[in-house]
């Protein structure tokens, strides 16, 4: 399954996956029965992988995602989309999440005006993600913004492109992710 994770090369041609869509080697093309809990294991992995999260980390924000009112599923990806690296890919600062890690650990951001180098910040509502002003000529972000067309803002942040300024307008809801994620099989795994 596509995930994503290379950047703009995901939306061309050049997919790995787009131009085999096995495994490879000899084997690669073998059927196999999957039983349910491979299912379930392979969509924790699955999400774990889009978001550049360890099982430790993943652990915790299903713990705290099962504390929270309202569905347990929801509330997880709810949780991963208001990381600061995240938000930053969102905002179209990087072209890939493991990209805006980087730009986030290298101290590029600020977060309501203070420096923010910690990907794993949870984002607020109204709080300010903002390129830091010697940032700004750094050429991977100014072509990612460019390439931001493609892939869109959501509607819950909102981006100013002349001052490099994001701001969260509202908490994200399932809706709002549009990976092919099933989070009932991570609740379903986690529960057993």
């Amino acid at each position: 399954m596509e995930l994503f994770l290379k950047g703009e090369r995901c939306y061309t041609d050049k997919c790995a996956i787009k131009r085999r869509n096995y495994p490879p080697g000899q084997h690669g093309q073998g059927r196999v029965k999957v039983s349910d809990y491979g299912v379930q294991l392979r969509e924790k992995q699955k999400v774990r992988r889009i978001y550049g999260i360890l099982e430790k980390q993943f652990r915790g924000y299903f713990d705290r995602a099962e504390r929270m009112k309202g569905v347990t599923g929801e509330n997880l990806l709810s949780l991963l989309e208001r990381r600061l690296d995240n938000v930053v890919y969102r905002l179209g600062f990087a072209s890939s999440r493991i990209e805006a890690r980087q730009l986030v650990r290298h101290g590029h951001f600020t977060l309501n005006g203070r420096k923010a180098n910690i990907p794993s910040i949870q984002v607020k509502v109204s709080d300010v993600v903002e390129l830091r002003e010697k940032s700004r000529t750094i050429a991977a972000v100014t072509e990612s913004l460019d390439a931001v067309v493609r892939r869109g803002i959501p509607q819950w942040l909102e981006l100013d492109r002349d001052a490099f300024k994001g701001v969260m307008k509202l908490l994200p809801v399932r809706e709002d992710v549009t990976m092919p994620i099933q989070e009932q099989l991570i609740v379903e795994l986690y529960s057993k």
